[in-house]
């Protein structure tokens, strides 16, 4: 058996026992470029996979191998493109992957598609927390128009929707060659330019520019709802392009069955294809995700202090990308290794310069506007299943982000401080077991600080 045939077999086998988007994210561009003396030598696209599979697959593969070739003693795992020299047992220099800094290289967005190249699949840190969303991203791309169109993501704020439904369009560029047309646009963008089509009176211009392409990548679609000439434009253009087996892929900070301004005819359409959901990320995925941020920076912090921000930065990946930038600057300019104390306090003060941002009324405001309806039924008697929801997740945000006293949150709202704990518990302990309850706060969130 070759070294290639060994890997094959050996890949087939881990992929029995990884999860399809475990298995493309570490090991589909893996290679066996070596053996010598019982120890075999893998490659690896990047420092990140390398770091990853040698810490969680090492023991797996090797005894994989072992069942083929009984000379494995272990394993080596270097970082190598296309050029490897076998014999020094490292890279050669051509086929380094965006080292020592080259991965700062200005990315610009391609003005045909609206797609920014940064966005890719092999930077789309998978886990539990997206791992449907992404095997069905990968499956679209071999599949295009044929398998789960549409395709129907929703999750939070700053959770990676974005990245992965871009990374979609992306990886059909490049493995099509640009002979499949693929193009992304907000749904404000959406909007804007049904609007120029009406005012300027040229429709039919703008219909050919979305009916004209292969893929069609719209962002945030919550916000054509209750827009009704934007709504009834994509209606047309859905069925278009439905319908000559074009690819619709959409992204919402909610399902469609919670978005209370959208069209009936609109959310059936929605629900026809494959919905999945991206929740915020676990532990092990928030670190994954700050050593990626790292790599991609050619920066290095302790491992102490990396664990302290996974612990500490809960809520969505913008989040913990925005408190790493803000650790890597403070370590720059003082050119100093930030400890786990420095990390804290820097943590510490971005929640209280938020805090001191957010009023009273943009909580409430936020609230009523995601679950239309007005500020006054929130503090009002009102005990019906559709108020109490919303109302305890006022509540909730109240103490969560200003860190009010209950009583005042009971008085804001027209109750006492014992509902206000009890609201804030209630919510407390099922946001992390409730995926759709969590998408409702982080898109709350989400309306607050636009504000």
């Amino acid at each position: 058996m070759d070294l290639e045939q060994l890997w094959q077999s050996t890949l087939g086998e881990m992929e029995v026992q990884l999860s399809r988007a475990n298995f493309a994210t570490w090991l589909k561009n893996s290679r066996l470029v070596d053996k010598k003396d019982g120890t075999f030598y893998v490659a690896l696209p990047n420092n990140f996979a390398k770091e990853w599979v040698e810490n969680k697959y090492q023991k797996n593969i090797l005894g994989i191998i072992r069942n083929f070739d009984d000379s494995a003693k272990k394993l080596e795992f270097m970082v190598a493109g296309r050029g490897i020299d076998t014999e020094a047992k490292k890279p050669t220099k051509s086929s380094l992957n965006k080292l020592d800094g080259e991965i700062d290289l200005e990315f610009k967005i391609d003005p045909e598609t609206n797609l920014n190249p940064k966005y890719t699949l092999q930077s789309f840190v998978v886990g539990p927390s997206n791992e449907l969303a992404f095997a069905a991203a990968s499956s679209i791309v071999g599949e295009i128009g044929v398998k789960y169109n549409p395709f129907f993501v929703y999750g939070g704020v700053g959770l990676g929707k974005t990245h992965l439904i871009q990374a979609i369009g992306n990886e059909i560029k490049l493995r099509y060659h640009n002979k499949i047309k693929p193009r992304y646009v907000s749904s404000e963008k959406f909007t804007s330019d049904v609007v120029w089509g009406i005012r300027n009176k040229r429709m039919e211009d703008m219909k050919k520019r979305y009916r004209d392409v292969d893929v069609l990548i719209i962002d945030d679609i919550q916000f054509i709802g209750g827009k009704e000439k934007t709504e009834e434009e994509f209606f047309h253009t859905f069925n278009a392009l439905y319908e000559s087996n074009k690819q619709i892929i959409i992204s919402s900070d909610r399902p469609p069955q919670s978005i209370p301004t959208l069209e009936e005819r609109l959310r059936s359409r929605f629900e026809g294809g494959l919905i999945a959901d991206i929740v915020y990320p676990e532990y092990e995925m928030r670190v994954a995700i700050l050593k990626s941020k790292l790599q991609e920076a050619n920066k290095k912090l302790n491992d102490a202090v990396i664990d302290m921000i996974a612990k500490k930065v809960k809520k969505n990946i913008r989040e913990l990308e925005g408190i790493l930038k803000k650790i890597l600057f403070y370590q720059e300019k003082k050119q100093i290794e930030v400890t786990e104390k420095i990390a804290e306090e820097i943590i510490e003060k971005s929640a209280q310069l938020l805090q001191k941002r957010v009023s009273d009324n943009q909580i409430l405001k936020a609230v009523a506007e995601f679950f239309n309806i007005s500020t006054e039924v929130l503090s009002s008697h009102n005990r019906r299943k559709e108020v109490v929801e919303p109302r305890q997740i006022a509540m909730y945000l109240l103490r969560d982000i200003s860190e009010l006293s209950y009583p005042y949150i009971g008085e804001k709202l027209g109750k006492d401080h014992t509902t206000a704990i009890h609201s804030y518990e209630k919510i407390n302990q099922e946001i992390n077991r409730n995926p759709s309850l969590n998408q409702k706060i982080l898109s709350i969130k989400e309306l607050i600080y636009k504000s």
